[in-house]
């Protein structure tokens, strides 16, 4: 049974920068995609980062040269390094994983955390 689970959030200044992990469990497959996706009350939920096994990366541009996706095979985890924070990042922050990747980056179906909060003051 795959399980993803989610930390680092908390709550920051804006400017300030946190970094969030998913740790990832029982997952055999070669080839995924994941992302993070993030989603504020009463929004929909809007994926920031995405990152494929072939270890690709893309951005939207509402956070692009702000945050970084990342991974530690060894560890089972990903990551998101999110710089330069400012209050419209506020959301509940969740990552995913698929073994089935629309156009290389984006997972469909598949596996999500239980989110953590993320919560930028001005």
């Amino acid at each position: 049974q795959v399980h993803l689970v989610e930390s680092g959030g908390g709550s920051v200044q804006a400017g300030g920068s946190l970094r969030l992990s998913c740790a990832v469990s029982g997952y055999t497959g070669r080839t995924y995609c994941m992302g993070w996706f993030r989603q504020a009350p009463g929004k929909e939920r809007e994926g920031v980062a995405f990152l494929n096994s072939d270890g690709r990366t893309t951005y939207p541009d509402s956070v692009k040269g702000r945050f970084t996706i990342s991974r530690d095979i060894a560890k089972n985890t990903l990551y998101l390094q999110m710089n330069n924070l400012k209050p419209e990042d506020t959301a509940m922050y969740y990552c995913k994983l698929s073994s089935v990747c629309v156009s290389d980056y984006y997972p469909a179906g598949g596996y999500w955390g239980q989110g953590t909060q993320v919560t930028v003051s001005s």
